[in-house]
């Protein structure tokens, strides 16, 4: 789940870093308000989930109220990648003597987290990765303030900056652990002339495995695309989930796309009614915990089916992963299982012994109970 920009600096402020003062608006009255109310020569910055957006005419820089209502004009409605713009950070400009880059991210090499600092911070940093110092961090210990001042030593900042820059990067580092971030990234990252360290920019990326975990950013940072359908399906996206939420009172899980679509097509060939399409294929042991959420998180629901066909993915490891989840989220309703494909002999068994129930020989013979049992479900909740 990426954070846009504005969304981003509201973390960071919140962990402590200097930002510049701003305002997000949606219309070129907003951003001539905004920008009066700043006082100042502003940035019209858009807020949409694409890199470079400087080099493709994204952010523009106005003089004066009127300018910014201009500018404002051009830039909303515009296409900018594959989004278009429907929103507008307005913020007073800073007056930059230096531009760094840092950044704290997962290293799947090392596997652990990285932190990235260069003072050649801008627009193409990554074309002279030379030129970016990195520190793995135990995650153990985090980042420590010694191993912060080590990735500054020999640049010849002076004391005061590199005190800030030593700052900055313990509070990015926490900000990453504490929102279960995939990446949390400064660029540029200004000293300005005033001799303060500035956030100019951000791009914060979330793990969608921990998004259950912090459901208040869920709850505050799902805008834009991410907004539109139910609230499961939004969750579904944050996640990184295919969740359609359907009508019907039989939930599905099953793996793959084509399964889950042969299941519904069960359910309605024998007068049934699906409540959900959820595609969670090799995902079903990672993501299984939320993927079961997303299926009982639809009141409707009364029965489940599980149908799960291995051929490169082990059904006894998918098994395991469903299992755990039915465990941790204790659902009330009734479950039923087919289980066919590489390793169906050891998923039986877990199933037998961790459920006390048997899976079903077809799907069909499960769909068909599912069936049954949300109808009687139905009739008892009347």
């Amino acid at each position: 789940m990426n954070l846009l920009e504005h969304q981003g600096k509201q973390l960071l402020a919140q962990a402590g870093l200097r930002v510049p003062r701003g305002t997000v608006v949606t219309d070129a009255d907003g951003a001539e308000r905004a920008a009066a109310a700043l006082g100042c020569r502003v940035a019209l910055k858009s807020q949409v989930p694409s890199g470079k957006r400087g080099k493709a005419g994204g952010i523009r820089f106005a003089g004066s109220p009127a300018e910014a209502r201009r500018m404002a004009d051009s830039l909303l409605g515009s296409t900018l990648g594959d989004s278009v713009v429907g929103k507008l950070l307005v913020e007073q400009c800073a007056e930059i003597r230096d531009e760094f880059y840092a950044a704290v991210l997962n290293d799947p090499r090392g596997k652990c987290p990285l932190v990235l600092f260069s003072t050649s911070g801008g627009m193409d940093i990554e074309d002279d990765p030379a030129a970016i110092r990195r520190l793995a961090v135990d995650i153990r210990t985090g980042l420590t303030e010694a191993g912060a001042r080590s990735l500054l030593d020999d640049l010849d900042l002076p004391g005061p900056v590199a005190a800030q820059l030593v700052s900055v990067l313990l509070a990015m580092y926490r900000l990453y652990a504490n929102i279960d971030a995939e990446l949390v990234e400064i660029n540029p990252l200004a000293l300005t002339g005033t001799g303060e360290v500035v956030a100019l920019d951000s791009k914060i990326t979330l793990d969608p495995g921990a998004l259950e975990r912090h459901a208040e950013l869920l709850a505050e940072h799902l805008t834009g695309e991410d907004a539109t359908g139910s609230e499961l399906e939004q969750r579904g996206r944050a996640l990184g989930l295919q969740y359609l939420e359907l009508d019907g009172d039989v939930g599905v899980l099953a793996n793959g796309a084509g399964l889950t679509m042969t299941t519904l097509d069960a359910v309605h060939h024998y007068g049934g009614r699906a409540a959900n399409f959820l595609e969670i294929g090799g995902d079903a042991y990672t993501k299984a915990v939320p993927a079961l959420g997303l299926v009982l998180g639809n009141p409707r629901v009364r029965s489940l089916v599980v149908n799960f066909c291995g051929a490169f993915a082990r059904t006894d490891v998918m098994a395991e992963g469903v299992l755990t989840a039915i465990e941790e989220l204790k659902p009330t309703i009734p479950i039923f299982f087919c289980i066919h494909g590489t390793g169906e002999e050891k998923a039986i068994q877990l199933v037998r012994e961790r459920l006390g129930v048997d899976p079903f020989d077809t799907m069909d013979e499960a769909v068909r109970a599912a069936i049954d049992a949300a109808a009687t479900a139905e009739e008892v909740v009347r």
